[in-house]
């Protein structure tokens, strides 16, 4: 059975950062696509970015330059750094993973998702 557990949320003051963590279990092979995605009460859970398995990492606008994922292929694991958070980057944060060959940051498209981890940024 797959599972995506992570890890890393807490609660930080504006500027700040943290980093997430997605451990994959229960899947040997590595997932052509990984993304982050964030969620915050009564709206829609919106993407955060991207990275293939060939390596292509891909952004929403409102993270570029602040946040970085990462991938480490042998340990199955994927990351998200954070850096000058802001208290609109509040939100529950998931790990969603998918085979296939299209990696877009749509909330359909993935087939395994993780239980989600908060971050809280207070100003």
């Amino acid at each position: 059975q797959v599972q995506l557990v992570e890890s890393g949320g807490g609660s930080v003051q504006a500027g700040g950062s943290l980093r997430l963590s997605c451990a994959v279990s229960g899947y040997s092979h590595s997932f052509y696509c990984m993304a982050w995605f964030r969620q915050t009460p009564g709206k829609e859970r919106e993407g955060v970015g991207y990275a293939t398995d060939y390596g292509t990492i891909n952004y929403a606008d409102s993270v570029k330059g602040r946040f970085t994922i990462s991938r480490d292929y042998v340990g199955n694991t994927l990351y998200l750094q954070m850096n000058s958070l802001k208290p609109e980057d509040t939100a529950m944060y998931y790990c969603a993973a998918k085979g296939g060959s299209r990696c877009l940051l749509a909330v359909g498209d993935f087939d395994y998702w993780g239980q989600g981890t908060q971050v809280t940024v207070s100003s």
